[in-house]
């Protein structure tokens, strides 16, 4: 199948801020090589709330729990995998993603993340200024991360 008739997966992403204003990177562990980082995000399963969907991936990957919901970022923010990744993930089913954003803050302690879960994506996290996003994110996901500082700037102080 072509790669433009590929339909975008639906997911869901967390925009973790902590009290000190910094943001929640994880490194992911399929490509532990590679020095880049994102923020918490997954997949909505077939008949799933979204909101059930960003707790379950946030509890996924970072065990966290405590926090509340600052913002959900009203437009839907879309990536398109690279030609190389395409068929290589998602079992080939997908050309990116479709993902709503939640703004979040922290309201736990950093012992609360354990990245050791049923079934972790990071092997590695750490809180990093806003600014450092777009750097420190794989190249196809950038400026998908450059539209979210935009809206995570009114939640900085």
């Amino acid at each position: 199948m072509e790669s433009h008739k590929l339909p975008l997966r639906i997911g869901v992403g967390a925009i973790v801020i902590n009290k000190d204003n910094k943001i929640f990177v994880g490194k992911r562990r399929d490509n532990p090589n590679n020095d880049r980082w994102q923020m918490p995000q997954g997949g909505v399963n077939k008949d799933e709330d979204i909101l059930a969907a960003l707790k379950r991936e946030l509890e996924e990957e970072t065990n966290i729990k405590s926090f509340k919901i600052l913002q959900e970022i009203d437009e839907w923010m879309e990536y398109e995998l690279p030609n190389y990744l395409i068929g290589k993930i998602w079992k080939g089913r997908y050309r990116g993603q479709k993902q709503k954003w939640f703004i979040l803050k922290f309201t736990g302690d950093d012992s609360e993340i354990d990245l050791g879960t049923d079934r972790p994506e990071f092997i590695e996290w750490k809180w990093v200024s806003p600014d450092v996003l777009p750097e420190i994110i794989v190249d196809f996901k950038k400026k998908l991360y450059e539209n979210l500082l935009i809206k995570i700037k009114t939640f900085i102080n």
